[in-house]
């Protein structure tokens, strides 16, 4: 038998567990040039505490841990309505490479994923990460039809003014809905004098987020909103999540969490995953109001940069982060579709 194939028979391939923590660890520092403990057993933990949203395995030979792959299910973020898995994390020990361990964790993700319904795979990459851009091509990734936008904390415009609105033409959007936010000219000044209040989410705004999501999206999200919810609520600081208030009434919300390492990312990032606007209430400062207490949040908690992903095909949306100051990302996403050889 020829040396390489022996060797990839050595490899075994079984679920993570916490007991693999050191190892993880050890070929992550190797990889990425500096240690992040912290970020990898808060990782582990998690997806102990979460076994259902989230799928990770190792590849083991003689030596113990030679390698291991990170997967969380997406279920509504960035207006998602179906379910898709996203690779989050990938590593190899040097001395284990060149035996297709990344291949066959791989397919063991993908098998954990069509086992519970997901047909999507999707993850990123740095355009200058050559290793990782071969590798997804090999697994038959393909750029996806969205955009990553991006900006530092400390120079991104705080939103002040008309904002562009959170909209498409009536009867054009992903639940057919009409904008009823269009309104005459006196509606219109009438909403530029309101500032809405914004403040932490609470238990008690469930309902309405949910009834503000439902009319953009089109479906009811009210398991995940509900699940983001209870996360923010939680000791941990990784979520951070705003409701706004005018009249009396919650008129938008914005959820955000802290990605402190997928990807290999060496710096705290802000991923914004939800944001929703009242379709009556999208052409006042709302969306500029929510985004203002979100920096300021996010400023305090010293993370350095903020992210968000957006659908080519949704302009409004694109424009909207632009014009708080989001520009296109060095990243890029890719999707590997499971229904495909």
């Amino acid at each position: 038998m020829p040396q390489v194939a022996a060797a990839e028979q050595a490899l075994t391939i079984r679920p993570l567990s916490a007991d693999d923590l050191t190892a993880v660890v050890a070929i992550d520092a190797a990889i990425e040039g500096h240690w992040r403990r912290n970020y990898v057993e808060r990782r582990l933990a998690t997806a102990l505490r979460e076994p259902a949203l989230h799928a990770q395995f190792a590849a083991c030979d003689a030596k113990g841990v030679a390698g291991y792959i990170l997967g969380r299910v997406l279920e509504g973020e960035f207006g998602r309505t179906e379910p898709a898995l996203r690779l989050e994390m990938i590593g190899m020990r040097a001395d284990a490479r060149g035996q297709h361990g990344g291949r066959r964790m791989f397919q063991a993700l993908a098998d954990w994923a069509r086992r519970h319904g997901i047909r999507d795979i999707r993850t990123s990459a740095l355009w200058r990460d050559v290793q990782m851009l071969h590798w997804l091509d090999t697994m038959g990734f393909r750029l996806a039809a969205r955009f990553f936008l991006d900006a530092a904390i400390d120079e991104v415009a705080r939103p002040e003014g008309d904002e562009a609105a959170l909209t498409v033409p009536a009867g054009h959007g992903p639940g057919n809905e009409v904008n009823f936010g269009e309104g005459t000219a006196n509606d219109n000044e009438r909403l530029a004098l309101d500032q809405p209040e914004v403040r932490p989410m609470v238990p008690a705004d469930l309902r309405e987020i949910v009834r503000i999501d439902r009319a953009i999206i089109g479906t009811d999200r009210s398991g995940y909103i509900s699940a983001r919810l209870a996360e923010a609520m939680g000791d941990s600081p990784i979520r951070v999540s705003l409701a706004a208030r005018l009249d009396g009434a919650i008129v938008g919300f914005v959820m955000a969490r802290a990605d402190l390492g997928d990807f290999g990312r060496a710096e705290p990032v802000a991923v914004i995953d939800t944001i929703g606007i009242d379709p009556e209430y999208q052409h006042g400062h709302v969306g500029s109001a929510l985004l203002r207490q979100l920096f300021t949040n996010l400023e305090a908690l010293q993370v350095e940069r903020v992210e968000t992903l957006v659908g080519a095909n949704d302009v409004a949306l694109l424009g909207f982060f632009q014009h708080a100051g989001l520009m296109p990302s060095q990243r890029l996403a890719f999707v590997r579709r499971l229904d495909t050889p």
